[in-house]
């Protein structure tokens, strides 16, 4: 359950109501890597395992699956053993959940190049779009965010739901990483802003594509460029304005000189 019914007085022109309305929750989640407490994540109370594989691949605290020894999740606390213990320096921090922001430092010029991915028509991206956010969790709490990975083809791998855009966006690359998914394969559409850490999470995946039904940021587009990522905001209805990554967008002209 990622929501509680709680008393509420609602409020209809000039008459009060004593209802219960679902409000969505909202819980710290402690990470220990290696016996170091690592991570404080305010985020939903679900899929624990994914969002910290997913997180762990992301802060390039692990590479593969291959480097977790054991993950042992007990209540809101999530202890990690690597099988290379030594190697890993990590600094504790807290992600939030409103933008998910963390204290990782962003230097563009060691993140790694997109892979090239397939080419993918804009309906499959639209239509990928309006799939996520059919969500009934969200028409009822009004307070999740949505982020959906597909294949290139529309197939949906999996669509997870949280209070934090990138915690969701964790939680879909920790699945994807258990279920030996390709990546240069998929492209991720989410419900809210695409940020840099958003694109930051991307390209260490190793996800060419990433489309929001929202907005952008600068720094996000300028990483996209020039890291080749594909970024698209404003996927509404038949619309979608298209930053960066042109070529792998079905029918796009080649960029003016």
């Amino acid at each position: 359950m990622m929501f509680h019914e709680l008393p509420t007085l609602r409020v209809i022109d000039e008459t009060f109501t004593e209802i219960l309305h679902p409000v969505i929750e909202e819980v710290p989640v402690a990470v220990i890597v290696n016996g170091r407490h690592t991570l404080t994540a305010m985020t939903s109370p679900v899929m624990l395992r994914e969002f910290v594989i997913g997180f762990l691949h992301t802060e390039r605290i692990i590479r593969s699956l291959d480097d977790i020894e054991s993950i042992r999740i007990d209540d809101h606390k999530v202890s990690v053993l690597t099988k290379h213990p030594f190697e890993i320096l990590v600094s504790k921090k807290t992600v939030l959940s409103g933008c998910g922001g963390t204290s990782s430092f962003l230097d563009s010029t060691h993140l790694p190049s997109a892979p090239l991915g397939r080419i993918i028509s804009p309906g499959v991206i639209q239509s990928a779009v309006k799939t996520a956010l059919l969500s009934d969790l969200h028409k009822e709490t009004g307070g999740i965010h949505i982020v959906g990975l597909f294949d290139a083809d529309g197939g949906v791998i999996r669509i997870v739901e949280d209070i934090g855009r990138h915690n969701a966006l964790d939680r879909a690359i920790g699945y994807a990483l258990e279920s030996g998914i390709d990546f240069e394969k998929t492209f991720v559409v989410c419900s809210g802003r695409i940020s840099s850490e958003m694109a930051r999470k991307c390209l260490i995946a190793g996800i060419p594509l990433v489309a929001s039904r929202g907005a952008t940021t600068t720094l996000a587009v300028t990483i996209a460029e020039q890291a080749n990522l594909t970024l698209i905001g404003f996927v509404r209805s038949n619309k979608m304005n298209i930053y960066s990554g042109r070529e792998r967008i079905a029918g796009a002209p080649a960029p003016s000189e």
